[in-house]
């Protein structure tokens, strides 16, 4: 096997200069947010909460913009038959932060949230916390191991170099300055990283589009050249399949713990709004250049190409076509430079997903559940040790299993099905209650599973309306492979029921135990008799026993203000919400 060694060289400096810009930040904010009696922990966790607009705006980009992303929409422009009409990604996740900088930012932010599991243990208790940790857990480290398997898969096709070894220490550079920086060192990589991302790819596109073998790409996004025009379209059987995945990418996107540290770590609760808005308009931007690249390889001879004359879409390569394009219709230099993209879009994702999970379960699995009274130091050293087992365990997963795409769209699913609703609940609706909770737990879980999972061959159990037998044939060995492809939009219908299911069994509870139908002795649970129901009901006000979750928010959210983030690029008094950090404020104006 021949190694590029100028590719080789190039991805060298690129990994030194992130782990230097990784390093420096620790250094820099090493006693960010720790004066005045702060915690450590917490700094870690949500920087200080004095993340100012430059930064702020970068790392919120990169929440969603990553390997995935990039990679997932040339292919989906890529593929026959899909186009852009199916490159669902851009739109969906810019919608999903927008709805989130609406409806979301502004009351976790007020209320001094430190992750976004904490409403759920102040609400439902540290039982329902920690059911709700398994679906965000699940979807933050299949996240990090299928963009891990993407880079090796991407280094291998231009720089000919060992998979396993170029996963390995991508996640070894991600985990180290995660684990000696928290969300500081990962905040100002990601301004690095997105800097690259747009400009590796944007200087790869004038190459690759002016390649002899590409036809014009304006001619074949509406006529067939080589194969279907690239601007695709959707049939209308595919109608609702098409309305359910959307949905899923704008309201699921909106659940999860890589988004709301953001959010927690701004300055102000407006601050998180306004970055929410940034992030959006950031996303857009950053999907132009993947759709192009998209564009080119749906409009290319591959002929005429050191590729060969099979096209990627018919030896199954067609989720590797943007570092197809790079390495056989762009000068090699060029295609460096473009794999130094690639690879700072894989890590700015892949380190957020690892603090983010590390974060949730240190707080909310190991200090709210099991040792209420650990000190500082101690929450640290079990948020570095979980940076490394979970940075391990993803690492392992993208070596090892090869259905780690499939466990990620199905984690994904039950972040959308499960998550989204309780998070609606437990901001917006009055009066549900941990019964409840448990109800739309289990009524999202089975809906969703019952349709099946083609991605894991996973059979359905439950047939929804419009299923039909689909047909794949495997070009390279001739297999064919029959699949249910359920049309009907039973993802967005389970999440609904969730949603539903919380409420009306939160509400005949709390009637049949404060009517006396059901005696008292059985509120097991803890969850209305003995929590006062009139007051948990209708305020959603934490009431203290033994129990219950005390959260530290419950006290007046301090700022951590100064020479940080904030005072690095723009005012961090600026666009301040002091009346409303503390959950105090917040139900005091209700």
């Amino acid at each position: 096997m021949t190694i590029h060694v100028e590719g080789l060289v190039a991805i060298v400096l690129f990994y030194v200069l992130i782990l230097f810009v990784g390093i420096w930040a620790a250094w820099k904010n090493k006693n960010s947010g720790v004066g005045e009696g702060g915690d450590r922990s917490e700094s870690i966790m949500v920087g200080g909460r004095d993340i100012g607009l430059f930064v702020g705006g970068f790392t919120m980009t990169a929440t969603w913009v990553g390997g995935g992303y990039i990679n997932g929409t040339a292919e989906y422009v890529y593929l026959p038959d899909y186009g852009l009409a199916w490159a669902q990604a851009p739109f969906g996740y810019a919608l999903s932060l927008v709805l989130g900088g609406l409806f979301f930012a502004k009351p976790m932010r007020s209320r001094g949230y430190v992750t976004m599991l904490d409403p759920f243990q102040q609400l439902y208790g540290k039982r329902m916390g920690g059911l709700l940790f398994i679906p965000a857990l699940m979807g933050e480290i299949f996240w990090s191991a299928a963009i891990l398997s993407a880079l090796g898969a991407t280094l291998s096709v231009i720089v000919d170099i060992n998979i396993n070894m170029s996963v390995v220490i991508s996640a070894l550079i991600a985990i180290f300055y995660t684990l000696v920086g928290g969300l500081y060192s990962v905040a100002y990589t990601d301004v690095v990283q997105l800097f690259c991302i747009f400009l590796g790819l944007w200087i790869s596109v004038p190459f690759a589009l002016s390649n002899p073998a590409v036809a014009d790409i304006g001619v074949s996004a509406k006529e067939a050249i080589y194969q279907s025009p690239w601007l695709g379209k959707i049939k209308p059987e595919d109608n609702w399949l098409w309305a359910d995945n959307f949905f899923l990418l704008m309201l699921g996107g909106i659940p999860w713990q890589v988004y709301f540290q953001r959010v927690l770590s701004a300055s102000s609760a407006t601050y998180a709004q306004v970055l929410s808005f940034l992030a959006a308009f950031g996303c857009l931007v950053m999907a132009v250049p993947s759709v192009l690249i998209g564009a080119i390889g749906a409009s290319t001879n591959w002929n005429q190409t050191t590729y060969g004359y099979v096209a990627p879409k018919d030896k199954e390569e067609s989720d590797m076509i943007l570092p197809i394009v790079l390495q056989h219709l762009c000068p090699p230099y060029i295609s460096f430079f473009g794999l130094g993209a690639v690879s700072a879009a894989v890590m700015s994702s892949a380190d957020s997903s690892i603090l983010s999970a590390s974060s949730m379960f240190a707080r909310n699995i190991y200090q709210q559940a099991f040792r209420q009274m650990a000190s500082d130091t101690e929450i640290v050293w079990v948020m570095r040790i979980t940076i490394f087992v979970f940075g391990a365990l993803a690492t392992a997963m993208a070596l090892l299993t090869g259905s780690v795409y499939g466990l990620w769209y199905l984690s994904s699913d039950l972040v959308y099905v499960i998550i989204f609703p309780q998070l609606l609940s437990v901001l917006f609706v009055k009066g549900t209650n941990t019964y409840g909770s448990v109800a739309a737990y289990i009524f999202g879980l089975l809906l969703r599973i019952g349709g099946g999972e083609p991605y894991l061959k996973l059979p359905p159990f439950i047939y929804y309306p419009g299923w039909v037998i689909e047909k794949k044939v495997h070009l390279i060995s001739g297999d064919v492979e029959y699949f249910v492809q359920q049309r009907f939009p039973f993802k967005s219908v389970s999440m609904v029921a969730s949603f539903l299911a919380n409420v009306v069994f939160s509400y005949l509870t709390k009637y049949l135990f404060e009517s006396g139908m059901l005696s008292h002795k059985y509120d097991f649970m803890d969850a209305v008799v003995s929590k006062h129901s009139a007051e948990i009901m209708d305020k959603a006000t934490l009431v203290s026993n033994h129990d219950n979750i005390i959260l530290s928010e419950m006290a007046p959210v301090r700022q951590a203000l100064g020479a940080t983030l904030a005072g690095t690029f723009t005012n961090a008094e600026a666009l301040s919400d002091d009346g409303e950090s503390s959950p105090e404020s917040y139900h005091s104006k209700n």
